[in-house]
């Protein structure tokens, strides 16, 4: 198990997060109107480590899905 880490918007990221994490999460800061009180949250899925903004940005190296299936149709009819 790996633990996650929170540092605020603009630091330097801690020494946990991983080094191809680091560039996108700098993009995603540069793209960023304001980031003042802002944090990052650093957790791990299913070994992948994923960043997320307090605005719900996130920044991963792995594939995220973050809408409806593709069809359209809801896969909870079971």
């Amino acid at each position: 198990m790996r633990l996650g880490t929170r540092w605020s918007f603009g630091d330097e990221p801690p020494a946990s997060v991983p080094a191809d994490l680091r560039p996108l999460i700098e993009a995603a800061e540069a793209r960023a109107a304001d980031g003042t009180g802002r944090h990052w949250t650093l957790t791990w899925l299913e070994g992948r480590p994923i960043a997320e903004l307090d605005d719900g940005t996130i920044v991963t190296t792995a594939p995220v899905d973050t809408g409806p299936a593709p069809s359209g149709e809801s896969d909870d009819d079971w």
